[in-house]
């Protein structure tokens, strides 16, 4: 909580917070003169907002540390479809603040719609515009945190490729989001946290667990895809073109990218009226 404290009370003075110090040094170095009361008083008041203001962003952070840290331990992974996404108006950081509509689904718990605001920043764009996050839920309130990190992976902005020595193969499930969060459920029973490199040699259960998805998906994958070689005198198959997304579609991811501050009103304007023009 010190290192929390210390942390925050750096950054406020780095924010215009030094103003109040800096008088209270100048008030007294100056050998407290009578000219310069005025500093002393406001300095005292600057440097006491920055110590209260320090406090509360640090009680703040250790709140959201303790919900992050409860959730992971029994909370629920479900994913959350992005059913509307709408401007607020508001900027933080020059970056918007956008209102989600999110319906979520998980194991073990009744799916709910919430509404949630969150910061539209460019690392985050790729969740948006795909319409699905990854929430950790509680299920006894249905309180809930989005994930982001885990969020990129099931959309397919981090690699989701799976090495199985046995098999001698990697596999690669981008894009494959019932299996990916399967999986990812698998390693939260088992208490192993994300990041780029997991190593389950050291845990068999988990490790047989994962290997079992991914076999699964896999040879899904490969019978959903046409055959790459025909007996012969038969017709070759070949991939079918994935159809043209609908004017819905493309009218709704346009405005996923308006309220994400990607394109301009003017090339929202542009862009819609072309859209329009194509039917």
């Amino acid at each position: 909580m010190l290192w929390r404290y210390i942390k925050a009370q750096l950054m406020v003075l780095l924010c215009g917070g030094l103003v109040g110090p800096i008088f209270l040094v100048v008030y007294f170095a100056t050998g407290q003169d009578s000219l310069l009361k005025w500093m002393f008083y406001v300095g005292l008041l600057v440097t006491v907002v920055d110590v209260l203001t320090a406090l509360a962003l640090a009680n703040y952070g250790a709140k959201s540390a303790a919900k992050t840290a409860a959730l992971e331990q029994s909370g629920v992974l479900a994913l959350a479809q992005i059913t509307g996404m709408g401007e607020t108006g508001t900027r933080i950081n020059d970056q918007p603040l956008v209102k989600l509509q999110l319906r979520i689904e998980g194991p073990g718990i009744t799916p709910f719609e919430s509404q949630d605001r969150v910061i539209a920043s460019v690392t985050r764009l790729g969740n948006l515009t795909s319409r699905k996050l990854v929430v950790l839920v509680d299920p006894v309130t249905q309180q809930y945190q989005i994930d982001w990190e885990r969020s990129a992976l099931i959309n397919g902005l981090v690699p989701a490729t799976f090495t199985i020595s046995e098999d001698n193969r990697t596999y690669d499930l981008s894009g494959q989001t019932a299996a990916l969060m399967e999986i990812l459920q698998i390693l939260k029973a088992h208490g192993i946290g994300m990041n780029n490199m997991i190593d389950l040699r050291s845990n068999p259960a988990a490790r047989q667990q994962v290997q079992a998805v991914v076999r699964r998906a896999a040879a899904a994958q490969a019978s959903a895809a046409p055959a790459s070689g025909s007996a012969p005198g038969a017709p070759q198959q070949f991939a079918p073109t994935p159809p043209e997304p609908s004017t819905s579609q493309r009218l709704q991811e346009l405005e996923t990218l308006r309220a994400t501050g990607a394109v301009s009103d003017e090339e929202y304007t542009a862009k819609r009226a072309q859209i329009l023009a194509d039917l």
